[in-house]
């Protein structure tokens, strides 16, 4: 098992120094990252078509699953667009990155977010599907890459091990820089997404498990957050928290995932996992897709905002709020 250390080092230099060249990678066989800012230009489709996964919700939290195209407005910029295909989805496969918090704080929780992992896992991947599974602390490893086997999985899962130094470490690589000794929970998503999924088509998400305190990412929450929308990935939190090691991230994480259209669950205690595990993989096999041409048809690379209404005034969408343009 390789680790992708400071890889991301290279970023911070890059971005510190305010360059736009691509930066070198070191050959690794885990997954390598480039500089966000690159000369290459943001990571977009050149397909014009854009397309949302959509959950909706009543004011009971209960997912609703019978609307039909109608029901639905979609505006871009405030702009209302025109629906060109609209579909419930359950089957669709979707691509899965599992990132597990291995840091000290949650070593009275990793063996039952390890539990409720596998059998999340076992409950929510159907034929086509692929999952992936990576730990982060001082650093991120990738312990199991995309497969369909879920004896992998497993295995993968349950020898990941909390990593928790008693004195602050200096990570050592091509390009050496201090660590605060802290969580790289940011590194993790921006790594997931940027590195893994931005190649893989059809819908894609990221579950990480972790009470979202990040005191070590060379990368930037609005860096995490862009790589999720620039491979359009949507990002949820089981936030696992011990009560002893003080409060979780929460708003930290609700901007994550309410940018990218997953959903923040709070779980103190060991109690509630499975719980939690199950509300994601309920809304994974519960969503609409939705695709529209934009009414701006400039390939400038932008940031657009999206916004999903529902006719019926109790009911609320859960989408991405955003995507960037094609640039040319």
């Amino acid at each position: 098992m390789k680790r992708l250390r400071v890889i991301i080092s290279v970023l911070l230099l890059s971005l510190v120094a305010g360059g736009l060249a691509r930066v070198p990678r070191p050959v690794l066989a885990a997954p390598q990252v480039i500089n966000p800012q690159n000369s290459q230009g943001p990571i977009v489709s050149n397909v014009s078509l854009v397309s949302l996964f959509v959950t909706v919700r009543n004011k009971q939290k209960q997912i609703i699953g019978d609307l039909v195209q109608d029901d639905f407005k979609v505006y871009e910029d405030g702009v209302e667009q025109k629906i060109a295909f609209f579909s419930k989805e359950s089957d669709l496969p979707i691509t899965m990155a599992i990132l597990l918090d291995t840091s000290g704080s949650e070593s009275e929780m990793l063996p039952a977010i390890q539990d409720a992992a596998e059998q999340f896992l076992r409950r929510v991947m159907r034929k086509d599907d692929l999952a992936m599974v990576a730990n982060f602390d001082l650093d991120i490893d990738l312990v199991a890459d995309f497969t369909d086997d879920q004896d992998v999985l497993d295995r993968a899962i349950s020898r990941v091990q909390i990593n928790a130094p008693s004195t602050p470490s200096v990570v050592q690589g091509p390009f050496p820089a201090s660590s605060n000794g802290g969580t790289d929970f940011y590194d993790a998503i921006y790594l997931a997404c940027h590195d893994k999924l931005s190649d893989e088509a059809g819908r894609k998400a990221v579950i990480a498990i972790t009470d979202a305190n990040d005191t070590g990412s060379k990368v930037s929450v609005q860096d995490a957050i862009e790589s999720a929308q620039r491979t359009d990935t949507v990002v949820h939190v089981l936030l696992v928290y011990d009560p002893m090691y003080g409060p979780p991230g929460y708003d930290i994480a609700r901007r994550i995932t309410d940018e990218t259209g997953g959903r923040t669950i709070p779980v103190r205690g060991t109690k509630n996992i499975q719980d939690a595990f199950d509300q994601i993989s309920e809304e994974l096999r519960s969503q609409y897709t939705i695709g529209y041409y934009p009414t701006n048809a400039k390939r400038d690379g932008s940031y657009r905002k999206i916004k999903v209404e529902i006719q019926q005034k109790d009911m609320d969408a859960l989408t991405r709020k955003g995507y960037y343009a094609p640039q040319d």
